[in-house]
């Protein structure tokens, strides 16, 4: 068992052969988000110094993958159609010379059997220096919230608004970044669309669909739509935006 007395973030850019322990890493994605490999390639490779990882010894234990795009700091215009959008915005802005004055972190994630050691929070404090250190002026985060899932029929403005005594999110991930100094500014609806066709979607669930309509999926946020006649799934997934201010985001605990 690993100890963490002393986690170190390198990012690829340092270290380009963590790039395949990175992608392998242990994660908690369902098997029916996939995100497009070959704009995932990109972002590796044309901003590698953005993409972190977190090192206990030689292990992966956290990793974080960020693209940073231009934004005129107007929660208004965070896109609805946050994680696709954001990443398309990023090689559009890239391309186009445009000032890339903004972070935005697709990924924040930590092995399962690590996370009682509170490296999400110091993962996010890691991608806040990084964000520093390149001279950027915010990090927005389309967050995937851990417990939505058990509530795939509640609408997000709904679950979001759930708060515990102490006026935190009740839901863990939302609150690790509202601790950190995050500002949920808004809900993306569509922040990633995930089609495919039903013999596809029965091995990655194991699911039947065998009927059209709205279908509760295991670790899907929203019901999956489902038409037979056409032979096509397609899961609309929503995520959270949340804001983090480099001036005001904590650094204590930060991996070093």
């Amino acid at each position: 068992m690993t100890t963490l007395e002393a986690p170190r973030v390198v990012s690829l850019a340092e270290r380009p052969d963590l790039e395949t322990a990175m992608l392998e890493m242990e994660a908690t994605w369902p098997e029916f988000i996939r995100p497009d490999p070959v704009v995932i390639t990109w972002a590796f490779e044309r901003h590698a110094e953005h993409q972190l990882v977190v090192l206990d010894g030689d292990d992966v234990v956290a990793r974080a993958a960020t693209v940073p795009f231009c934004w005129d700091g107007d929660p208004e215009t965070l896109p609805d159609t946050g994680w696709d959008e954001a990443l398309r915005l990023s090689m559009l802005d890239t391309h186009d010379g445009r000032p890339l004055n903004t972070l935005c972190a697709l990924e924040v994630a930590v092995v399962p059997g690590q996370r009682s050691r509170h490296l999400s929070g110091r993962t996010l404090a890691a991608v806040a220096d990084n964000a520093r250190e390149h001279g950027f002026r915010d990090v927005v985060v389309p967050v995937r919230p851990s417990r939505k899932h058990l509530v795939p029929e509640m609408p997000m403005d709904s679950y979001v608004a759930r708060t515990r005594d102490d006026g935190l999110p009740e839901d863990p991930w939302l609150r690790v970044h509202v601790r950190e100094g995050g500002q949920i500014i808004g809900v993306c609806p569509a922040s990633m669309t995930i089609t495919g066709s039903l013999a596809q979607w029965r091995d990655w669930t194991g699911l039947p669909f065998d009927t059209s309509g709205p279908v509760t999926v295991p670790g899907a946020l929203n019901p999956v739509e489902v038409s037979v006649e056409h032979d096509r799934a397609v899961y609309v997934e929503p995520n959270v935006w949340v804001r983090h201010r480099l001036d005001s985001f904590l650094t204590k605990g930060a991996p070093s």
